[in-house]
């Protein structure tokens, strides 16, 4: 049985990823904003959820940054492979 062959080294990286997904969480959110002053419609579960989705990803890679430095620093306790 064969492995499947491993994602190109873009999709992977979580330094390029997280920011590009934290990024369309927001757009979302602005866009469902925009929406909503437009129309007079409520902001509903769906603008929650994007505003959500960026700030959860924002700290998210804040603490991948964070690990990262303190594993190039050479720190006891950060996660290994981050270089």
């Amino acid at each position: 049985m064969r492995n499947p062959p491993a994602l190109p080294q873009r999709l992977s990286d979580v330094s390029v990823i997280a920011p590009i997904g934290t990024i369309l969480w927001l757009l979302g959110a602005v866009a469902l904003y925009v929406a909503h002053v437009t129309t007079g419609r409520p902001l509903d579960i769906w603008f929650t959820t994007c505003v959500a989705g960026a700030v959860l990803g924002a700290i998210g890679y804040g603490i991948f940054r964070w690990q990262r430095a303190a594993a190039r620093r050479g720190s006891r306790t950060a996660q290994e492979g981050l270089r």
